[in-house]
């Protein structure tokens, strides 16, 4: 699927609690992009994976995976998706790995759990 839609079809999951099924959808996407963009849409997997380990109670695997997809989508300059705001979601995805780390999983919310990937509209 395009990466549009795929962003918009993960987002869709993230906010129906299925993280791990927005994972897929990512890694789809980024077997089937140019290999310069590859790096974004790991990235993107990472976070809902990081996601999935935070559902699970996971707080180490949470924190890392959460990490790494930062480090990967809020370095990333290349072709995205106008919607995603990569250093937006970047910090947001730090932000939670923060929070996590600080306070634990308990302090989350069902919001927090749902990262906002769409952070603009066209």
């Amino acid at each position: 699927m395009p990466p549009a839609q795929a962003l918009a079809l993960a987002q869709q999951l993230l906010a129906d609690g299925r993280p791990f099924h927005a994972h897929e959808v990512f890694e789809g996407t980024w077997k089937s992009v140019p290999a310069g963009s590859r790096p974004l849409w790991q990235g993107l997997a990472q976070l809902a994976v990081g996601l999935t380990h935070a559902r699970r109670g996971n707080a180490p695997g949470a924190v890392a995976l959460l990490r790494r997809g930062a480090a990967a989508v809020g370095g990333y300059a290349g072709e995205h998706p106008p919607e995603l705001d990569p250093g937006r979601v970047a910090a947001a995805a730090t932000d939670l790995a923060d929070r996590i780390s600080r306070f634990g999983l308990a302090t989350l919310t069902e919001p927090d759990l749902q990262l906002p990937l769409i952070t603009r509209r066209r």
